[in-house]
């Protein structure tokens, strides 16, 4: 495994990384709506990831991170009896989207946190790959 192979795990982490902070955005800009019907009404959506490994038999020797898919959570949606609602249905219910603010936010961090770690292993790659470079003169 050649040394500069760090970035480009580093960088399909921090792509993930971006993926699920936009798709947590998504959802949480998403956490209020609401819809007359229960399948028009906004699921949240999360993605799913993969860690690609090595296989030498295969020649292929790269690591990191790849997106399988987004998929929409199967939790209840609310439903709420609000009549004079102009969204309601003949029933005079409306729908309320399945997001859970809060842990949503706590996803938000973790993704944050994760895209901050591999930006500080590519940093940290790179100053030793400089140093030993700088053996060298």
């Amino acid at each position: 495994m050649s040394l500069f192979n760090i970035f480009d795990i580093a960088g399909s982490g921090m792509s993930a990384q971006s993926l699920r902070l936009n798709t947590t955005a998504s959802n949480l800009a998403n956490a209020n709506s609401v819809s007359s019907s229960v399948d028009q009404t906004y699921r949240a959506r999360h993605p799913v990831f993969s860690a690609v490994l090595d296989d030498a038999q295969k020649g292929y020797k790269q690591g990191g991170v790849q997106v399988n898919g987004i998929v929409e959570s199967q939790a209840p949606v609310r439903s709420e009896y609000n009549p004079s609602h102009p969204m309601a249905n003949e029933d005079g219910y409306i729908f309320h989207s399945n997001v859970d603010s809060i842990s949503e936010m706590a996803n938000m961090m973790s993704a944050s946190r994760s895209y901050q770690n591999n930006v500080e292993i590519a940093n940290t790659s790179k100053q030793l790959l400089l140093r030993t470079l700088q053996l060298g003169q």
